[in-house]
């Protein structure tokens, strides 16, 4: 991984590609970041950057942000954040603490991995959470929407594991890959990604590059 940035889902919209082509996509705001720390392999074990993003207001920092987080971006000399998050890259040699990433790291046409949260849906059947079929609806039935078999009678007499069943949906950490980015706004730290990602609006999102591409 060479590059990674922090972004904020604002929704979707439709884009024209130079082709011709009108396609979805989903308008993030990627940054602006700020180094807070660099890991290194003597001090940490490994190599990182630490990223913060969306700063809070001097008021609500004071609120918000607890004795410790404080005194660790203190130590970094920047502003306090809502998110601070890890990305470990191939070379962190050419960042410092206290610079600032943007979106204008990214190209047009490049493919990035996202990763966020899934939408929560409370809990929910098996025909909701796995697209299960339901059971006849006539009268005599008696079963509609349950969750079926469970296994087998006096052999093993018992469930097995990772059976599908009813259950909390959602709100699970989600990676979308190979996302091609369609166009970049520097000025307004916009980009432009081809298709869905995970997550509501205002939902956090982790950009970076596509590891299969």
């Amino acid at each position: 991984m060479k590059k990674a940035i922090l972004g904020k889902k604002l929704g979707m919209t439709q884009q024209f590609l130079p082709d011709g082509r009108l396609v979805p996509v989903t308008v993030v705001q990627a940054g602006p970041c700020t180094v807070v720390q660099k890991k290194t392999i003597q001090r940490d074990g490994y190599e990182a950057l630490q990223l913060s993003f969306d700063e809070y207001p001097e008021d609500r920092a004071r609120k918000l942000v607890n004795k410790p987080a404080a005194g660790h971006f203190k130590r970094a000399g920047v502003a306090p954040a809502r998110h601070l998050r890890e990305f470990r890259l191939a070379d962190i040699s050419g960042y410092e603490v206290g610079q600032t990433l943007s979106c204008a790291q990214f190209v047009p046409g490049e493919l990035i991995d996202v990763t966020g949260t899934s939408k929560g849906h409370g809990f929910t059947g098996v025909i909701y959470r796995w697209n299960q079929h339901r059971g006849p609806m006539a009268h005599g039935s008696k079963y509609h929407r349950g969750v079926g078999s469970m296994s087998a009678n006096s052999d093993p007499s018992r469930v097995f594991k990772n059976k599908h069943m009813s259950g909390q949906y959602g709100v699970e950490r989600v990676t979308v890959q190979n996302l091609e980015i369609v166009g970049v706004d520097a000025e307004r730290n916009l980009l432009l990604i081809k298709g869905a990602v995970p997550g509501p609006n205002k939902g956090l999102l982790l950009l970076r590059d596509a590891c299969k591409a």
